[in-house]
């Protein structure tokens, strides 16, 4: 029953990627994510949700979209709520969707978001819809969370997601699956840190043994970072002039591991390192940024997993998972111990990429996993 219904949303879901494929909404394209969300909110009204808005407050200077927050009662009162996560925003800049519109060959669709995460969040529509189609809305309440902000690390919805995640007996994070069809069920978690390195400016010509070169530092600095697993030293800015002794080497680097204790222990490491004299007058100072829990592997997580997996069986295919060093909203969520599972959109790939692609024929067969896994998470009693 639940595979009819998702099938009788097929050419609906394909139309509505069309169309929102057709929208530039990149994160900081406040009006174009705006366009989208409403696009999606007046989906979920016709479904039966009740939606909210949310406006989301960017750093000064930065202009974020709003968030959408639905929510549908389902018919058990006493089940259980499931919290779906999916994101609004892409990585293209304006123009993208006018110069490479959605396009279908052999059964694969190209364009800008279709993958990550267009395809991801109408596959959680279509999902909803076929659960009120075939009148198995067995949970006690369904949440839907749109975010605009996902492509940037959500500095501004972070809260709302965690907030919401708090609340749900389970959360399924829509991101496209691998593209072998894997979910995932786990994701490294990630810390920003700005290492800067500070020496002593002198005269490069006449007198540089006065000076303390922090450039010089900051590279021996560098080798010893990048041997350190999950280490990333991605921009290095150093000295104002080539005949000045460079004074100050300011490093911006990335830490991500899959648990939270080697995520720790490495960072411990780098400050570590960073106490060294690499060379005679200088020295470094570390300071922790953004940081974003892993989503790590948990009994609960497996569990999750596992049942999946079963359901994929019971449908007639294969589902594997897989962890990915990819960050997103699924870990904020596994942060405040709502157990997790995410990978659940259609199978896609190519993110970020002007090859992006999403398997067309992976819809219903995906949208009807989706949709039974909800019923059966949300039917067992409360957590």
């Amino acid at each position: 029953m639940l595979r009819e219904a998702a099938a009788g949303r097929y050419e609906r879901f394909v139309a509505d990627l069309r169309t929102m494929t057709a929208i530039d909404c990149g994160s900081h394209d406040a009006d174009g994510v705006d366009e989208a969300g409403a696009f999606a909110a007046a989906r979920l009204r016709e479904l039966g949700f009740e939606v909210r808005v949310v406006p989301m407050a960017g750093a000064p200077g930065s202009a974020l979209g709003s968030a959408v927050v639905a929510r549908r009662r389902g018919r058990l009162p006493h089940g259980r709520s499931i919290l779906l996560m999916a994101h609004l925003d892409t990585v293209y800049e304006r123009g993208t969707a006018a110069a490479r519109p959605m396009r279908i060959e052999n059964g694969i669709a190209y364009g800008p978001g279709v993958c990550d995460d267009k395809g991801g969040l109408l596959l959680g529509l279509l999902a909803a819809g076929a659960l009120a189609d075939a009148d198995a809305e067995d949970y006690a309440e369904l949440t839907v969370l749109l975010t605009p902000d996902e492509e940037i690390g959500s500095p501004a919805s972070r809260p709302l997601t965690e907030s919401l995640a708090a609340r749900a007996d389970f959360a399924l994070c829509l991101e496209c699956a691998r593209e072998n069809g894997d979910i995932v069920v786990a994701r490294k978690g990630a810390v920003d840190l700005r290492i800067t390195v500070r020496g002593r400016a002198a005269h490069s010509g006449v007198e540089p043994e006065r000076g303390a070169n922090a450039a010089l530092a900051a590279a021996h600095l560098v080798v010893a970072l990048q041997r350190i697993a999950g280490v990333n030293v991605g921009r290095i800015r150093a000295g104002t002039r080539t005949n000045v002794v460079c004074d100050e080497a300011v490093l911006d680097a990335e830490v991500r591991a899959i648990g939270q204790a080697e995520l720790d222990a490495a960072v411990r490491e780098i400050e570590s390192l960073a106490t060294r004299i690499w060379v005679p007058g200088t020295s470094a100072e570390v300071v922790r940024g953004e940081a974003c829990p892993p989503l790590e592997h948990t009994s609960s997580g497996t569990a999750l997993a596992a049942m999946a997996v079963g359901i994929a069986a019971e449908l007639g295919f294969a589902l594997g998972a897989a962890e990915t060093g990819g960050v997103a909203d699924a870990n904020f969520a596994a942060g405040t111990g709502v157990p997790v599972l995410d990978g659940l959109g259609p199978v896609g790939g190519g993110d970020h990429s002007p090859a992006e692609w999403l398997d067309l024929a992976s819809v219903v067969p995906r949208g009807t996993l989706l949709a039974a896994l909800i019923a059966r998470l949300g039917a067992g009693p409360r957590r």
